[in-house]
């Protein structure tokens, strides 16, 4: 003999089902895939350098993925993989005794200093994001080069397709962090 729900009790289930799956992916996808990991450290460290909270978090995101002993094949190291050549530009011109770029707290401070420098520097953020993943001296002369800017701010044209990814990568979840968690990332 055979159970048979009556329609009413079965589109009540499948409603709650739906809304428990939309919750749930809603959920998901702020802890799994947009994480606020090191929170407190990033929040500090961005408003310290006058940063977007949510950029900062973005750019994490894509540098480490949140791994504070991540490690690149170029040698980066840390949550926003500063390598060792930028973080000796940055300690010699910070006057700074020591570091260590797989400490939480020195790696924001670095990455952040350094892409406030860039910010300053170029005074646009997608230059800035630009020069963070391929280098300031690249980015100099590509803002020279009438094949890729027109006004020596901007970059029509990335000619590095990793760094052109880089920052698409760095938009799309800036975009995502913004709109998960809003007014939570805002000053």
């Amino acid at each position: 003999m055979r159970f048979l729900l009556p329609k009413k009790v079965f589109a009540v289930y499948v409603a709650a089902f739906i809304f428990f799956l939309v919750c749930f992916t809603g959920y998901a996808v702020r802890r799994i895939v947009y994480p606020l990991k090191y929170k407190e450290e990033i929040v500090e460290t961005a408003d310290r350098y006058s940063l977007s909270r949510a950029l900062v978090f973005s750019m994490v995101k894509v540098e480490s993925g949140f791994k504070k002993d991540a490690e690149s094949g170029k040698g980066a190291v840390g949550l926003m993989q500063i390598t060792v050549n930028t973080a000796e530009y940055i300690r010699e011109k910070r006057g700074k005794e020591g570091y260590d770029l797989k400490s939480v707290k020195d790696n924001l401070d670095f990455g952040c200093y350094y892409f406030r420098y860039l910010l300053n520097k170029f005074g646009e953020t997608d230059t800035a994001i630009i020069a963070y993943n391929a280098g300031e001296g690249r980015t100099a002369a590509w803002l020279k080069d009438e094949r890729y800017s027109s006004d020596r701010r901007t970059l029509f044209k990335v000619p590095y397709a990793e760094t052109e990814s880089y920052l698409k990568k760095i938009k799309e979840s800036l975009r995502n962090y913004t709109k998960l968690y809003g007014k939570l990332l805002d000053k």
